[in-house]
């Protein structure tokens, strides 16, 4: 294995501090990891991630945790690249984690709508319609714009009355 697939392998496997349930590939904020050289000749791992939004406040903990583990899996130069183009969407979230955020209690994104042409100026919520990841049911109401994150809105099943949070399209 060479030592970029070792270094990837090391950074797949950081959890979300927000969303532990989600590793940060899982989440698509980790975007790739190479092998550079330092001014010095030296070898560094170079982890690129992207923030789900511009002030993310897990930032600082994403890019501390990945130089822990990759410095753990025996990297002992490591940097941390904040990739802010393309800008990270819920759509970037695997298959997996999305099965995770259900098992876990919480209603994952839906795709993201990509509108065409002029958009109009919407002053009111996000109509959204997830449905409820206990039950399955599609009869669910919003609660309030924002859960424990603000990445997350919180909701209530109006068929087994659980509340619930889902994680916004973005």
């Amino acid at each position: 294995m060479s030592v970029r697939e070792r270094a990837l392998e090391a950074a797949g496997r950081v959890r979300d501090p927000e969303m532990p349930m989600l590793t940060l590939a899982d989440l698509g904020v980790l975007r790739g990891v190479d092998v550079e050289r330092d001014a010095d000749g030296g070898e560094a791992v170079v982890a690129s991630i992207t923030p789900t939004y511009t002030g993310c406040p897990a930032l600082a903990t994403m890019r501390d945790d990945l130089v822990h583990r990759l410095n753990d899996a025996g990297f002992a130069r490591v940097r941390v690249r904040v990739v802010l183009d393309p800008p990270w969407s819920s759509d970037w979230i695997s298959e997996h984690g999305r099965a995770a955020l259900r098992a876990a209690g919480l209603s994952p994104p839906g795709p993201v709508r990509r509108p065409t042409g002029p958009l109009g100026l919407t002053l009111g919520p996000t109509r959204r319609a997830p449905a409820c990841p206990r039950c399955g049911s599609a009869a669910t109401r919003p609660i309030s714009e924002f859960g424990a994150t603000a990445c997350k809105a919180l909701y209530r099943c109006t068929g087994c009355l659980e509340p619930f949070e889902h994680v916004k399209e973005i």
